[in-house]
This record gives structure tokens, sequence and C-alpha cells, in this order.
């Protein structure tokens, strides 16, 4: 199971066969093996990793950090689940120590557009009581995968 989701999280787009090839199995056994992880909720979905230099520059991507005031009987769920129902919020994750209790990360039109959705939207939650916002520059790999169409110097690394 772990092998089908690693090699899924690297490429979603694999073909049974070549998956079953890989793991010494059919391609019949992947696609079963597949579905099953699927109907369990294991593999949750698939997605697309863009590169916005060459689709949509003005994309605006944000981290943004939340101190929160967890509730009775749910501690963050409930601000995490109302945080989550937002279309800009990319994820949202509960942080283990420091400064901050939720990071959420956003993507916007352009800066007025997260800035907007910070001070209208997050900020005026019952329970958020500060916000540290942190714009994305430049991405150089997501999910595993290098962005910037350049080989990664491996002078160093070994």
């Amino acid at each position: 199971m772990k092998d089908i989701v690693r090699i899924l999280q690297q490429n979603a787009r694999i073909s049974n066969t070549a998956l079953g090839e890989m793991l010494g199995i059919s391609a019949e056994e992947a696609a079963a093996e597949i579905e099953r992880l699927e109907k369990e909720g294991v593999i949750k979905g698939y997605s697309v990793i863009v590169d916005d230099d060459l689709y949509d520059k003005s994309t605006v991507y944000a981290t943004i950090e939340l101190k929160v005031t967890p509730q009775r009987d749910c501690g963050f769920d409930d601000i995490a689940k109302t945080i989550m129902m937002y279309d800009e919020v990319e994820s949202v994750s509960l942080m283990s120590s420091g400064a901050y209790d939720l990071a959420v990360e956003v993507r916007g039109s352009d800066l007025k557009d997260v800035a907007f959705f910070v001070s209208e939207r997050l900020a005026t939650i019952e329970g958020i009581l500060s916000t540290s916002t942190h714009f994305i520059l430049k991405k150089y790999k997501e999910k595993g995968i290098f962005i910037d169409n350049e080989e990664p110097d491996e002078r160093g690394l070994g």
C-alpha cells in the first residue's frame, strides 16, 4: 500500500500497467488497490502542481499563522472547519508549538485579495486572537516536484 501511495504522490497519472510493473503485480491488481485506497479514504484526491510564472503570474500565495482561543468540547476543530470552507484556503494545519496555533495557506488573485481575506474574513472569526501573514515570493519545490524547471545543483549533496 505505501509503495502505491508513494508512486502516485510523484506521478498520479501513471498507468495501472506501469504501476503494476513497478510493484510486480498486474495492472488489474494495481487498479483494484487504488480503488480500495480511494474507497477507504486513504487517497483523498489528485491535484495538479502548476508553475504560476508560466500559467498566471498574478496569483499570490500566503501562509497565515493564527493565534486562536480553543473552543470548549472541540478545541480548534470548529474554527478550522470554518476556515476550510473559504475558496481561497488551500490548507489548514494545527501547529504543535510556538506562538501560533493554526497555519492557513491561501491563494489570491493579487495582494489586495489576500489582504482583504485576512482582514475581513479571518480576523473577524470569533476565537481568532491574532494573525501573522507571510507572502510567498517564489516556490522552488512543491509536493516533491521542482517548480522552476532547473535541475537541482547536487554539489554538496550526498
